[in-house]
């Protein structure tokens, strides 16, 4: 199944609660959560307190993105502010096994990311404690950005290895995705697509989520 998450870090903080509401009404699966610290990537965004007040407001799939050194220090919290997918940098943790234990052992669904310029390979030896592997088409830190294109060898090489060894989780895309370039992510072998700008920044933002299931409806299963 295909599943859209929209990326909040492009909401408008100032009304999120009903910005929240839209994509909910509008048929999204998860809300795509960028936790930032000012050091794993050269910007900071919400935390903790943030994801705790929007858990009031919505039942959606809490999407946790942390791009933060050592995450492992603060999954125990991410999990009480009401996260249901935790995400962690492959390059940022000192111990990415042991914090997928962790998350797994609260019942959570575990995720990995790598960078645009991390090789897909460094994933494979995760890839059978994960739920969600996501590959970044953007550098993190900044929404707004294009769409590297070279990842899509990436994501094609990755559904490749995950269908040959059997394997089962979802391939997540995040950066740059667009109602005109989605289909070659979705064709490469992505199912779950994080989009923020093209959502947010929609003068209709239920329109905008509607137009990318529109896409998914009509694409290569």
């Amino acid at each position: 199944m295909i599943k859209l998450s929209p990326s909040i870090l492009s909401a408008d903080f100032a009304a999120l609660g009903d910005n929240i509401r839209k994509v909910e009404n509008a048929g999204a699966h998860y809300l795509h959560i960028d936790v930032m610290d000012g050091i794993f990537v050269p910007n900071i965004s919400l935390g903790i307190p943030v994801i705790k007040s929007i858990r009031n407001v919505t039942d959606m799939t809490f999407d946790v993105h942390l791009m933060i050194t050592k995450p492992e220090r603060y999954i125990k919290a991410f999990v009480d502010a009401g996260a249901d997918i935790i995400n962690i940098h492959l390059e940022a943790s000192e111990d990415i096994k042991g914090s997928l234990a962790s998350i797994k052992s609260f019942n959570k669904r575990t995720g990995l990311t790598i960078n645009p310029n991390t090789k897909v390979e460094e994933m494979y030896p995760y890839l059978e404690n994960l739920d969600l592997a996501l590959i970044m088409s953007v550098n993190p830190g900044f929404g707004g950005q294009s769409f590297i294109t070279s990842t899509l060898k990436k994501i094609e090489k990755l559904a490749n290895y995950v269908s040959k060894n059997n394997l089962v989780l979802d391939i997540e895309v995040d950066g740059g995705i667009t109602l005109e370039n989605v289909n070659d992510i979705l064709n490469a072998g992505a199912n779950v697509i994080v989009s923020g700008s093209s959502i947010f920044s929609s003068q209709d933002i239920e329109e905008a989520v509607k137009s990318f299931y529109d896409i998914f409806k009509n694409a290569k299963k």
